[in-house]
């Protein structure tokens, strides 16, 4: 069984920095592309950033230049550093796995976590 356990969510002022975290544990052979998700209230879920396994990033263009993308495949965790948030960052954060168990390959996901940027 494979989990992904998210944490560093939590509530931020205007202009301020979080930094969310999303380790995964349990049995599988190799991660593949690591990822965040958002979804506000009303809304659709949307990409917010994307990693893979040889290091190929992508951002939305409402986070670009703002948030920050990484992983530490010897913990097997994905990051996302987020600076500069706006009101409109507020939502529930996903993080995905795509991984491996060698003939078969899985998208997991987070339990999400909430951020909310309120003065």
């Amino acid at each position: 069984q494979v989990q992904l356990v998210e944490s560093g969510g939590g509530l931020v002022q205007p202009g301020g920095s979080l930094r969310l975290s999303c380790a995964a544990s349990g049995s599988f052979h190799s991660i593949n592309a690591m990822g965040w998700y958002r979804q506000a209230p009303g809304k659709q879920r949307e990409m917010v950033a994307r990693i893979s396994s040889g290091g190929s990033i992508n951002y939305a263009g409402s986070v670009k230049g703002r948030f920050t993308i990484s992983r530490d495949n010897a913990k097997n965790t994905s990051y996302l550093q987020m600076t500069s948030l706006k009101p409109e960052d507020t939502a529930v954060y996903y993080c995905n796995a795509d991984l491996s168990t060698g003939n078969w390959a899985y998208r997991y996901w987070g339990q999400g976590t909430q951020v909310t940027v309120s003065s």
